[in-house]
């Protein structure tokens, strides 16, 4: 039942090749984004994507940064906004390199392989069942909404209580 991970997947590659040298890529992009925020520092903020983001969505990234350190770089990989922002604001931040090489690397052979053998999961599940994946996928989005309704709604509260206080 469980295909042969060393065919021919994508240009002639065996599929954990693939997945081996998309996670590098990764990895490589996450030096990059650290490196680009290290040398232009504050004058990413008034970057066109710096402008994007928003100074205040940034500050927030920083207090994460300052209280976490290179730990907050292994937990980016697991918050969509976060994992394209907070790379870049940990350089610009100066947080040790080696211990953000570490928590990047863990991040990229934790997460990606995660999605990438997830998704093929449910490739093979579509291909098999069409109905059973449209059946997960719905589950899936449906679980994200709650929880993102979830945290909003945890998220009010707390402000309406910093009110009446």
């Amino acid at each position: 039942m469980i295909d042969d991970p060393t065919r021919p997947f994508w240009l002639g590659l065996p599929y954990w090749l693939v997945g081996a040298i998309l996670i590098l890529a990764l990895f490589g992009a996450f030096q990059v984004y650290y490196w680009v925020g290290r040398k232009l520092g504050e004058k990413l903020y008034e970057s066109r994507i710096g402008v994007k983001v928003g100074r205040e969505r940034i500050a927030k990234i920083e207090r994460v940064v300052e209280k976490w350190g290179a730990l907050a770089v292994y937990g980016c990989f697991w918050v969509p906004m976060l994992r394209h922002t907070l790379p870049w604001v940990a350089g610009a931040l100066r947080v040790s390199y080696p211990w953000y090489v570490v928590a990047s690397a863990l991040g990229c052979l934790t997460w990606a392989p995660l999605w990438w053998f997830g998704l093929w999961s449910w490739l093979q599940l579509a291909v098999r069942s069409p109905v059973a994946a449209a059946a997960v996928a719905v589950l899936v989005v449906a679980g994200g909404a709650w929880l993102a309704v979830r945290r909003r709604r945890r998220q009010r509260g707390v402000d309406e209580e910093a009110l009446v206080s």
